[in-house]
């Protein structure tokens, strides 16, 4: 069964546009190591600068472990860090709750 998972992040003001640059042009090895987590059907939004994210897996949970032994993530994450009002917390970024669907 699929599962769904939301997030905003804040980006400091005067990173937006690289922010945006970085995610137009994601690591081919970032982007297979989220392939490999089963994630898909992931997209952010933005709106100033909080960035709303979405993506599906089957296992959030197992996707979420895969992606804590890849290599390549904490070095997105290093690499995105400065970019944010609040580093992502190990793990990922807090989840929102649904409040809302029409499947």
């Amino acid at each position: 069964m699929t599962q769904r998972s939301a997030f905003v992040l804040r980006v400091r003001p005067e990173c937006v546009d690289e922010y945006v640059k970085a995610h137009r042009d994601v690591w081919p090895e970032m982007l297979d190591a989220l392939r490999g987590a089963g994630i898909r059907n992931y997209s952010i939004y933005r709106a100033g600068n909080e960035m709303f994210g979405y993506f599906e897996a089957d296992d959030l949970t197992a996707s979420e472990d895969y992606l804590s032994h890849q290599e390549v993530c904490t070095r997105w994450q290093d690499a995105m860090a400065h970019l944010l009002e609040q580093r992502v917390p190990d793990g990922g970024p807090a989840g929102l709750e649904e409040v809302f669907r029409l499947d």
